[in-house]
C-alpha cells in the first residue's frame, strides 16, 4: 500500500491511496487540469481512479469533485450530510457511507470516523489493505478518545498542522476568522497536533506527514519541529504535504 498528496492547504486538497489494483482519491479541491497535471507527476491519471471519497463539503475539498467525477464517470463516496451540499451538482454514481461503519472499495478497506469540524457531517479515515493502516486526520478543531483509538498503531499518519498559535493571533486574519480557525470546530495547531501525537501508539509508524499547513499562519519548519519533538526524531524525517508540490509516493511495508 502507498499514498501521495496532490496538494494540501486552503487552496486545494487531494490525497491518493493505492493498494493492489485499487486507487482512491480522498477529496478533490482542484480543477480537472490541475488534477491531471498533479497526478501525472505521480505517474497516474484520473482514468486510473476507482473512486473519489469526500471528507466534507468545504470548497478546498470538493471544488473539483463534481467536474472530475462527471468527466471520468468516477463513483463518489460521502456521508448523507455532505451529499446535501448543493455545490456538488449531479454525480454519475453517488454512494453513501456511515461515519461509524467500515466499508470497502475493491482492494481497500476504509474505516471512517466522525470529527469535530464546522461542516454538516464531516469524517476522516483510516485506510487499510488487511496488513497495513494509513491514518488521515485534517480539518478538525480538537480530538476525541475515538479519534485517538482510530489513529493508534497506524503504519503511516497524515496529521493536520494548520497553524502556529502565535502566528495566528498576531496575523492579519479578522477576529472572527481567527476564532473559527482556532476554535474547537476549526483546525489543529502545531501544538495540538503534537499533543495528540503524544497520546497515540506510534510503535508501528513508518511515515509521519504534516498536512493542511496555513500559508499565512505557519511554516513547515515549525510543524516539523513540533512533531519531531514528540517522536524524538530529526525534523527532516517529518514529511510535508505541500500546497503546490504535494507529496511524492510513500510506500507502507
Amino acid at each position: 500500500m502507498r499514498f501521495a498528496s496532490l496538494g494540501s492547504g486552503s487552496r486545494g486538497n487531494g490525497t491518493l491511496v493505492e493498494a493492489g489494483n485499487t486507487l482512491v482519491l480522498l477529496d478533490c479541491g482542484f480543477t480537472i487540469a490541475q488534477v491531471q497535471a498533479r497526478m501525472a507527476r505521480l505517474g497516474k491519471s484520473p482514468i486510473d481512479l476507482n473512486a473519489i471519497v469526500v471528507t466534507h463539503e468545504h470548497g478546498d475539498h470538493i471544488k473539483g469533485v463534481g467536474p472530475l467525477a462527471r468527466r471520468y464517470n468516477i463513483p463518489v463516496w460521502m456521508t448523507p450530510g455532505t451529499a446535501r451540499h448543493r455545490r456538488l451538482g449531479e454525480l454519475p454514481r453517488l454512494c453513501h457511507f456511515n461515519s461509524h461503519s467500515t466499508f470497502a472499495i475493491d482492494d481497500l478497506e476504509l474505516v471512517p470516523y466522525p470529527v469535530p469540524h464546522d461542516a454538516r457531517e464531516p469524517a476522516q479515515f483510516v485506510f487499510g489493505d488487511g496488513r497495513s493502516r494509513i491514518g488521515i486526520l485534517t480539518d478538525v478543531g480538537c480530538w476525541t478518545p475515538h479519534i485517538e483509538q482510530q489513529l493508534s498503531r497506524c503504519d503511516a499518519l497524515i496529521l493536520e498542522c494548520n497553524h502556529d498559535g502565535d502566528m495566528l493571533i498576531q496575523g492579519s486574519y479578522p477576529p472572527s476568522l481567527k476564532q473559527r480557525v482556532g476554535g474547537r470546530h476549526g483546525h489543529l495547531s502545531n501544538r495540538q497536533a503534537a499533543e495528540l501525537l503524544g497520546r497515540l501508539d506510534t510503535s508501528r509508524l513508518q511515515h509521519l506527514v504534516a498536512a493542511h499547513l496555513s500559508e499565512e499562519n505557519n511554516r513547515p519548519r515549525l510543524a516539523q519541529a513540533a512533531l519531531a519533538g514528540i517522536m524524538g526524531c530529526a525534523d527532516a524525517w517529518i514529511g510535508i504535504a505541500d500546497q503546490e508540490q504535494g507529496l511524492a509516493w510513500r510506500e507502507v511495508v
